[in-house]
This record gives C-alpha cells, structure tokens and sequence, in this order.
C-alpha cells in the first residue's frame, strides 16, 4: 500500500484540493487534469508511479475545487491556472522545489506554460494529448483542427452550453454521458466526469476554462520550452488531430521526444494507465534529481 491522502493549497483567497499519493521523501511529480475530469483522473497513473517510489500531487484545478471557483471568464485564462499551479509546488513541497511536471487535455495546455515560463522549476515535462497553446491556436485555423474543436466555439456562448450539458432527472445528465462516451470514455469514467460537474457552479467553472482561452492580452506569448519534453499523443484522440501535434516540436528548444499510442481514445490517463506511467517512469528516469 502506498500513503495516499488529500491536501490543500490556498491563493488570493482559493483553496484547491490536492490528492497526494507515494511516500513523502518521494521525487515529486505534479499531475494536471483536463476538462471534465478531477485530480481523482489521474489515481490509476498515480498509483503506479508511488509504487515505484515517486511522490505524486495531483489537484483538482481552478473551477474543480468547491473552494476555489471565481465567477467570470477572465479568472480562468491559462496564466491564471499555471500560477495556481506553483502555488501547489511552493506549499506543498517547497518554494524553491523542482517537480517533474505531467498533464492531459488542458492541464497540458497549463503545463505547457508552467514550463515555458517557470522551467527553472521543472525538472521534466510530461504533456499528454494537447500541444503547445500557440500550436493549437495557429493549427485552428491552418488545419482540419477548427473542425475538430467545433464545441470550442460553441462553449463561448453564454448559459446555453450549461442548459445542454446540465442534468435532468438524475445526479448527472446523461446527454453529457453519451457525449464522452461517444469519444471513447468508458461507461464509469463518464458517469464519474459528468458526476462531478453536477453542481450548474461548478458546470460553468468547467466551460469558462474555454471561454477564458481568448482573452489573453493580445502579444502574450510563451518563449519555447526548454526543459526535457515528452509529448504522448494517441491516434484515437478525436478531440486532437494528428496535424495539431506535429506543430509541437517547433515550440520546444530542449531535449523531445515524441510517443504515439495506438488504438488508444482522448482519455489516454484512464484507457491506457500501464503505457502511459510506463513512457513517464522512462522520461523522468533519464533526468533524475
């Protein structure tokens, strides 16, 4: 059994909740979820990461935790969510700790920017299924990308994504059930998701994660990563395209290395936990402490 345990972390008056698994004295490896999903997501990938010895520090991000969920679409603009992320990192291992950094789905996108702009503070990055910020933004409108992230554009508008999305007759709504798994979620990882963001607040909170991708100040960019980079993308990602992807390296100046599973949906962290702590245990092993 590994030591498992939920700690929090606070900012500007934010209290986010952080799963903690692996022994204390454990290399720490932060892990960022996406959209729906909780730090809870990340439990099969963790567990094996703490068996092999690795503290693992996995919070349930902006809008997720019940106690830190701003109103508005401009509190949820990535800077924001990266900066929540040190936050974890200062409190709970220390200010002037280095973490190997993992995240699927928008917690890639947040750990993109984490390490573009904090890398001195990175000893690895692990990004899953999402490519740099810039390269997904050019790839909307040089590729068949803008036709895959269709729902991007449809989350900008007001309340009406909540009243499609929201539950009915139930603890979650099945409409959002069957559209996660019609991308390839299995029956109780949707019913876990769409369970989560029950509460309309926290429904909103989810969706203003999109809604705050296009309000960052104009001439905002991220200089390139330079920290040792892992990119795990699958060819069943119906979210992602393979064009998005191969826009990634020219965002990352250090070492990179590029891993592609097959057969595999978006949910790469639920479908695929086995490969996918085995590519990290791999990267993080070749740039120890």
């Amino acid at each position: 059994m590994v030591n498992s345990s939920v700690r929090t972390a606070n900012r500007d008056g934010l209290t986010f909740d952080v799963h903690e698994l692996g022994p204390p004295s454990g290399d720490p490896v932060l892990l960022l979820h996406g959209f729906p999903q909780r730090g809870d997501s990340w439990h099969a990938v963790a567990t094996r990461l703490a068996d092999s010895g690795f503290r693992t520090l996995a919070p349930d991000q902006r809008g997720y935790s019940p106690r830190a969920r701003p109103a508005g679409r401009g509190a949820y603009r990535l800077g924001e969510m990266a900066d929540d992320a040190l936050v974890v990192v200062d409190q709970l291992v220390g200010p002037a700790a280095r973490v190997h950094l993992v995240g699927h789905d928008w917690g890639a996108a947040v750990a993109w920017r984490l390490a573009a702009r904090h890398g001195e503070r990175i000893r690895s990055l692990t990004a899953v299924s999402v490519p740099p910020p810039a390269a997904y933004l050019r790839s909307l409108f040089t590729t068949r990308q803008g036709l895959a992230s269709w729902y991007v554009y449809a989350f900008q508008l007001p309340w009406l994504p909540e009243r499609l999305l929201a539950a009915k007759g139930g603890p979650f709504s099945r409409r959002f059930v069957a559209a996660l798994r019609r991308t390839g979620q299995s029956k109780e990882s949707a019913q876990r998701d769409a369970a989560g963001l029950a509460d309309p607040a926290a429904l909103t909170a989810a969706i203003n994660w999109y809604r705050g991708m296009f309000s960052t100040p104009p001439g905002e960019s991220d200089p390139p990563v330079r920290v040792p980079t892992l990119f795990v993308w699958s060819d069943g990602d119906t979210a992602l395209t393979r064009q998005s992807t191969e826009l990634a390296r020219r965002y990352v100046a250090g070492p990179f290395r590029y891993a592609e599973l097959r057969g595999v949906s978006h949910w790469i962290p639920d479908e695929a936990p086995d490969q996918l702590a085995e590519l990290i245990l791999d990267h993080i092993g070749e740039h120890p402490a």
